[in-house]
């Protein structure tokens, strides 16, 4: 197996984690995609979605990404969001009450990316429960 490569998750307000990891998923405007060491470079935009990174030390941790970047070179993966957040860190009851908000307000595209960054979120932290 290929020694781990760093990973860095930031959001615009501040770093969420930083540390080695085995492999990540994650979500870009192309579809799944997993990276593992030895990855080619790579720019891609992310989709709203779960990430998943494999570490050895903590396990694996999952965190709710909302827009942004992944940036993979020189045995790095950057992941760059507008927002994100550990699952240990969603609130599953304020997630579904602003999922139930915009599902009640009227059709548009800000209600369907609070929809989307609601769903993206319960479906998360589900995964600590």
């Amino acid at each position: 197996m290929a020694d781990p490569f760093k990973v860095r998750l930031v959001a615009t307000d501040r770093e969420i984690w930083s540390g080695e990891s085995s492999m990540v998923s994650l979500e870009t405007l192309d579809g799944a995609t997993g990276l593992m060491p030895g990855h080619s470079p790579l720019l891609g935009i992310l989709r709203d979605g779960p990430v998943l990174i494999r570490t050895a030390e903590h396990g694996d941790l999952h965190a709710a990404v909302h827009g942004g970047f992944v940036l993979v070179d020189a045995g790095e993966v950057i992941i760059l969001a507008e927002t994100a957040e550990l699952a240990e860190e969603i609130n599953l009851k304020r997630a579904e009450d602003l999922l139930q908000r915009a599902l009640d307000s009227t059709p548009s595209d800000s209600a369907k990316a609070a929809q989307k960054r609601a769903e993206t979120r319960i479906k998360v932290a589900a995964i600590k429960s």
